[in-house]
């Protein structure tokens, strides 16, 4: 996915407390948003990495900015590893790996592990406009966060996901959860 391309429309699932649901991300809307691939939960680096969004996720939302965090590992294991390590960014789960294959963001191979996302940082606008770009090749090497914050100063005109869900207990009704049963 390249720098100033319509960011594609994506679902992926989530893990509440509520059980499983789908979160389609759409790009238009009242806030920008921060996408925020890793490789694997439960490493030392994706700790460091979300524990320090975590501490400074003020700034994100004083910049009108939604950030999410994408992995390829199941939506329990988010769940479980944001638990333990107090980290309050929603993360969603690309365990088929179309999301990471769209932005162009999957490792071929990661230490023997096929299909995992790189480490990356896509800063999306209000209109559904990549603005900012930045993918690593280097699993240990961490996003420019200074880079990504001056990326949303300069597009406050930028975008929120407007986020849907939809709920399976509604029947034909839209409203915004879908729980996915298990």
């Amino acid at each position: 996915m390249n720098f100033k391309n319509k960011a594609p429309r994506v679902t992926l699932i989530t893990k509440r407390a509520s059980g499983l649901e789908e979160v389609t991300l759409t790009f238009k809307g009242e806030q920008q948003t921060v996408l925020l691939f890793f490789p694997l939960v439960f490493t030392a680096v994706c700790t460091e990495e979300f524990c320090s969004i975590t501490q400074d996720l003020d700034a994100y939302h004083n910049l009108d900015a939604a950030v999410y965090g994408i992995s390829v590992d199941s939506p329990f294991a988010q769940e479980a590893w944001a638990k333990q390590n107090k980290i309050t960014i929603p993360f969603l789960s690309d365990f088929n790996k179309k999301v990471s294959r769209a932005y162009g963001v999957l490792y071929q191979d990661l230490l023997g592990l096929k299909g995992v996302a790189k480490r990356a940082a896509f800063v999306v606008n209000k209109e559904g406009i990549i603005t900012y770009r930045w993918v690593s090749e280097k699993p240990t090497r961490l996003p420019p966060f200074k880079k990504i914050q001056a990326a949303l100063k300069n597009g406050s005109k930028t975008a929120k996901a407007t986020v849907r869900r939809k709920s399976s207990r509604s029947g034909s009704q839209t409203v915004k959860k879908k729980a996915v049963s298990s």
